[in-house]
């Protein structure tokens, strides 16, 4: 069987039942700590345990380059993704920051940079070629560099042992990439979900939008064929986080989702795997545009709203403290009867 194809896990009913009848008992009015508690029944069915956690984080930047930047559709060069390797790998970066705060294994792993980039401690060399091509022309990647780049991201999650994964990305144009694949998924014109990026004026908005109708018009992508819409219009990194996400709701590992473009790689795989929707936690909403259509889409509410807009999952990043205050509050918080403490009269 191909692994794609393999089922995933269901969350553990009795972890769930047992979780919500101790956040009953807990010295508080019930419901009171509002999605603090709802957070930590859900992990506790999604780690099977009566004691949630979240200290051991495993973070995965993938980066590729794109060809669909040589339609200029980015304020920044293609060179960028090489250099942010570096920075991810040097501490530099925001991610890089961010895991080191919160004791995180951060792996960052290059996909597909233009050019081949010299041996960096800490960046893994999975190349798969000088970056994806051009799909307002051709299709973005070949069928052997999707399988193998959504190998990668499973690769990732088996041998991540962790408590949580969240999966990052970086790539000059990806927005332009996933909001194709979005418009795909969704059925929706490119003009509702084209947004800034990584800062491009309006005029250049308006070509970007214009480049991604021009290709949904070439490839003529179907909702139902998730993987073929990621084969004609994604990017090796946006496949590797689909790989991953499919995977983790396979071996049942949470997985704590970044921004738009990871978002997008979350709702490809929704789409092709429908029973990962109870793995996946929103970290935040981004300022992207089109990121509401896509939140949506995967039917979860965002933990932060932060305007942020970096990608890299800086934004999931900032979403573990609340899960580690939820599960620190469900696990130790005193119950009524340990505290004598009178409940409310019915």
């Amino acid at each position: 069987m191909n692994w794609l194809e393999q089922p995933v896990k269901s969350p553990c009913d009795k972890s769930i039942l047992t979780a919500t009848a101790r956040q009953q008992q807990l010295t508080k009015p019930p419901g009171s700590l509002g999605q603090l508690e709802t957070l930590a029944i859900q992990l506790a069915g999604l780690q099977a345990t009566e004691t949630p956690a979240v200290n051991n984080i495993a973070i995965s930047i993938f980066a590729a380059d794109h060809g669909i930047a040589a339609e200029k559709v980015s304020a920044f060069p293609q060179a960028v993704t090489a250099e942010m390797i570096r920075n991810f790998a040097h501490g530099g970066a925001a991610i890089s920051v961010l895991a080191k705060q919160l004791n995180a294994k951060l792996r960052v792993a290059n996909l597909g940079t233009v050019t081949e980039l010299e041996a960096i401690t800490g960046v893994e060399d999975n190349r798969l070629g000088a970056g994806t091509a051009n799909f307002a022309k051709t299709a973005a990647m070949t069928e052997q560099q999707l399988q193998q780049a959504l190998a990668i991201g499973k690769q990732h999650i088996d041998e991540a042992g962790a408590d949580i994964f969240i999966g990052g990305e970086m790539g000059i144009a990806n927005t332009t990439s996933a909001t194709a694949l979005a418009c795909a998924l969704l059925q929706k014109p490119a003009s509702a979900l084209t947004g800034p990026g990584t800062g491009i004026n309006r005029e250049t908005q308006q070509h970007k939008q214009q480049i991604i109708e021009a290709a949904l018009a070439l490839h003529q992508p179907k909702p139902s064929q998730a993987l073929e819409n990621l084969r004609l219009l994604g990017g090796f990194e946006i496949a590797a986080l689909t790989g991953a996400f499919i995977r983790g709701a396979q071996v049942g590992m949470p997985l704590l989702i970044d921004g738009f473009i990871a978002s997008i790689a979350a709702l490809t795989a929704l789409c092709y795997q429908p029973g990962i929707a109870p793995w996946l936690i929103l970290g935040h909403q981004s300022a992207e545009p089109g990121h509401q259509a896509v939140v949506a889409a995967l039917d979860k509410t965002p933990l932060l709203q932060l305007q942020m807009r970096l990608g890299e999952a800086s934004g999931a990043a900032c979403a573990v403290p609340l899960l580690q205050l939820a599960c620190t509050l469900h696990n130790s918080m005193a119950t009524f009867d340990s505290a004598n403490i009178s409940t409310a009269t019915p």
